[in-house]
């Protein structure tokens, strides 16, 4: 770094996406299954560590992401700030990665953590959730006003650099397919090296503002499924109906039927990221 002088370019390494954990486990010859979906819940359920792809039992798997977060705080974090209380320390990053898709702000953080008795400081904790960012446990994804053109103070979205990390601290396999595919479409295109936000139209809000390096625009809406109903369709179509610019807009779910719609991009997002496509 000193030869270098301040001239570098900084590579972040991300855990494996669905494509790349498709082809770790070929790699191993472990069994892909021949249902998408059967593969997409394994790979939430399971996480994108490469070594515990190694591992045949969930609990295995579970027990080594485990460590894994474990050493992050032993010889990340704990070398970087002093923490004098661990307990405290644990129980933000258990509450933030269990709420990770949420909406959250420093002030409601405080409140649901006070209704539980657990008194701690605006300081502390806006620190705690520093070292969370900073150790790359976590990622911020802030809102922004599309018709202000501002981004907007306060609440954000937080979602986790692994899903393995959800379900390693938990002990229940109950799956919200909403922030989880969230989550796995956020990293994928953080990977990318697109810039995110969470858009605000008015009273609606579009998942996903992505830009990438070319200062070029796309919007994201994310969800299990648009074929339960009209209703359903209509919530996640709406909010990209109402931006009036012509950059790319994507609706994003596990179909396989795809739906046309205002010139919309229907897209199923499986294939899209075994594709290694762009937005």
């Amino acid at each position: 770094m000193t030869k270098l002088t301040g001239r570098y370019i900084e590579f972040e390494i991300f855990t494996l996406s669905f494509e790349e954990y498709e082809n770790m486990k070929k790699f191993y010859n472990k069994t892909i299954h021949t249902n998408p979906l059967e593969e997409l819940n394994s790979y939430i359920m399971e996480g994108g560590f490469p070594r515990a792809i190694q591992f045949d039992n969930l609990g295995d798997k579970r027990t080594y992401t485990q460590s894994v977060i474990k050493e992050i705080f032993e010889k990340d974090i704990l070398k970087r700030i002093k923490i004098r209380d661990r307990n405290h320390f644990e129980i933000v990053k258990n509450f933030v990665i269990n709420n990770f898709g949420s909406f959250m702000s420093i002030n409601s953080i405080l409140s649901a953590l006070r209704k539980n008795g657990i008194l701690i400081s605006k300081t502390t904790l806006s620190k705690y959730i520093q070292a969370l960012l900073d150790a790359k446990i976590i990622y911020e994804c802030s809102r922004y006003d599309m018709k202000s053109k501002k981004a907007i103070k306060g609440e954000k979205k937080y979602y986790i650099a692994d899903l393995s990390f959800y379900y390693a601290l938990n002990t229940d396999n109950q799956m919200n397919y909403g922030p989880c595919l969230e989550n796995i479409v956020y990293i994928y295109a953080r990977s990318h090296d697109y810039s995110i936000s969470v858009g605000r139209i008015g009273k609606l809000e579009c998942d996903f503002i992505l830009r990438d390096r070319e200062l070029n625009y796309s919007y994201l809406q994310v969800s299990y499924t648009i074929m339960l109903s009209k209703d359903t369709e209509d919530r996640e179509y709406r909010p990209l109906e109402q931006i009036r610019d012509n950059y790319p807009k994507y609706v994003a779910t596990t179909d396989y039927l795809l739906q046309k719609r205002n010139g919309i991009k229907h897209i199923n997002i499986i294939d899209f990221m075994k594709n290694n496509e762009q937005f």
